[in-house]
């Protein structure tokens, strides 16, 4: 780092300027005295004023401050209220058009750099372009909202995390990217433990009772299921039934309001029924039954309220999710339904799939059906044929293939998505698929059928990569690979290369009107799969991405 440029750019310091480049995920660049400073959340041709967070040797990192200029891509006003506060949506104020070519822009330009030039010019990559979503507003099927408050000491609020801040939330009651009904369901639960003075859960003192309320809607028949996330604390537990009236004071939103040592010995109704345990400010917390959180939270009269909402769909299935764990996440260590039932039904593509409250399922029913069919159309011919379905999650996938495939067989960790997959497929009549639970890495070692295609769908951060070597190691003709990740797909496509595949083609399918995600589907043709004439250097997986990491 050059002396003088350490006296012109310090941490901390403002500056303004026109971001020049842009990059997945959300990054815009800005060149001040020679340096590219990246900024989340600045799109290209923005001008935007920005604080020094981080420098290092010809970069650094800035902290978007404000927008003064709007780029040529806002070509519209964002249709969201809350737009700009919240931290969900990044493209609300740029046309669908214009969206859908900055997503195609950003994944090409991370695939194509990647991706070796062909010997002969049939063997060149294909990119497909870009498919936009069917439906553009009130297209989600799942929304996880979280209590807090806007400020620190503020009222009640439930919605989303507030942009760039791990603690504000926002009240997200005119969100566009869902049904009105799911707006509606916010609202009366928000004003319900508004009125009620029932407390939310403080992450970093970890006291308190409201944590997320989880709503899901299917596209068919519009049934709808609602999950409130509460720990079984008993914020009354000092006897103090004023607590009740005032249960987002600042006693107990700072981890004050608990009760003394003394005072544990019974409940608010003086019975010993709790079981305490200590927090991590030195506090004893009294936790519930299930019957005394029921009463605590006013779970009847509060399912009164939602089934009598003029909603467009039904309330099949009121749930409770117990959640004392210290993580953020909802976490369910138990579910107690309340009303109705604790599932609903969609249907994808002709199939139909049971969907439980935890469930993963694509959050865009009618995106879904476009990624799934495009997928289907890159596999190609399946008669008499065994697919591997690889990080198959509940299944879907897989039982879009079944029909036209001898066999499929699925793996998947999560031990509840392989039981909803087994659930599904008998659901559908389909006797040739097989789900096993387990790790990717180890359960291939132990499946005796071999592959003849295989459809890869990883998580954010791609395959694991001693499981890439494996599943190269199988040499099938094609394989599938579904990101939803350009970046972690194009760090595996340089190792597939490496060892003999070649990108056929590709396409993005966006699923995420409004924000900067978008999925990539990508086919991988193997001419060497058998006759292996590519040169082995004796370097596995794990240590090229080792390598990679160390040059950068």
């Amino acid at each position: 780092m050059i002396e003088s440029e350490i006296e012109i750019l310090k941490k901390g310091q403002v500056y303004e300027g026109v971001v020049e480049r842009y990059t997945f995920p959300n990054k815009g660049y800005v060149k001040v005295e020679d340096r590219e400073i990246c900024i989340k959340g600045a799109l290209k041709g923005q001008k935007v004023r920005f604080s020094i967070k981080k420098l290092r040797k010809g970069g650094g990192e800035g902290r978007l401050l404000d927008v003064l200029e709007r780029s040529a891509l806002e070509d519209k006003q964002a249709d969201c209220p809350h737009f700009g506060v919240c931290g969900g949506c990044a493209y609300q104020t740029m046309s669908y058009e214009h969206q859908l070519a900055l997503k195609e822009e950003q994944v090409r330009g991370l695939l194509e750099p990647v991706i070796l030039t062909a010997d002969k010019k049939e063997d060149a990559f294909c990119w497909e372009g870009i498919k936009g979503s069917p439906v553009q507003e009130g297209y989600r099927n799942k929304m996880e909202y979280s209590f807090g408050d806007a400020y620190k000491g503020g009222p009640l609020a439930l919605g989303m995390h507030k942009k760039g801040s791990f603690h504000d939330i926002v009240t997200v009651d005119h969100c566009t990217i869902v049904d009105e009904d799911y707006n509606q369901i916010l609202k009366t639960i928000l004003d319900f433990y508004t009125e009620k003075g029932v407390p939310f859960y403080k992450k970093m003192q970890h006291v308190g009772v409201l944590r997320h309320v989880v709503i899901r809607q299917v596209s068919c028949r519009k049934d709808i299921l609602v999950n409130l996330v509460t720990t079984t604390q008993d914020y009354m537990a000092d006897g103090n039934d004023t607590k009740e009236e005032s249960g987002n004071s600042k006693e107990w939103q700072d981890g004050e309001g608990l009760q003394s040592d003394a005072s544990l010995q019974t409940g608010a109704e003086g019975v010993d029924v709790h079981e305490m345990q200590k927090s991590e400010i030195g506090k004893q917390i009294v936790h519930l039954s299930d019957e005394e959180l029921e009463q605590r939270l006013f779970l009847p009269e509060l399912v009164d309220r939602l089934l009598a909402l003029p909603l467009h769909g039904t309330i099949v299935g009121v749930l409770h999710t117990h959640n004392d764990s210290l993580s953020d996440a909802v976490v369910p260590e138990k579910i107690v339904t309340i009303y109705g039932q604790d599932y609903i039904y969609e249907k994808i593509l002709g199939l139909t799939f049971k969907i439980s409250p935890f469930s993963f399922f694509q959050t865009n029913s009618k995106g879904a059906e476009v990624l799934y069919e495009t997928a289907r159309s890159y596999v190609g011919e399946t008669k008499d044929k065994v697919i591997f379905d690889l990080y198959s999650g509940t299944g879907t996938i897989a039982q879009m293939l079944a029909p036209v495939a001898k066999k499929v067989i699925g793996v998947e960790i999560v031990e509840e998505a392989v039981d909803a997959a087994r659930e599904n497929a008998a659901l559908n009549g389909l006797t040739n698929c097989e789900f096993i639970a387990g790790d990717v890495l180890k359960v291939i070692d132990d499946i005796k059928e071999k592959p003849d295609i295989i459809v890869l769908d990883p998580p954010r951060d791609g395959c694991n990569p001693k499981a890439l070597d494996k599943i190269i190691a199988y040499g099938v003709d094609e394989i599938v690979y579904i990101s939803c990740k350009p970046t972690s797909l194009a760090r595996d496509l340089e190792i597939f290369q490496a060892r003999g595949y070649r990108v056929v083609k590709g396409c993005a399918v966006d699923q995420f009107v409004n924000t900067l995600h978008v999925e990539t589907v990508v086919l991988l043709n193997n001419k060497n799969s058998k006759k292996k004439d590519y040169v082995e250097i004796g370097l596995d997986t794990e240590d090229y991405y080792k390598i990679k990491a160390d040059k950068k």
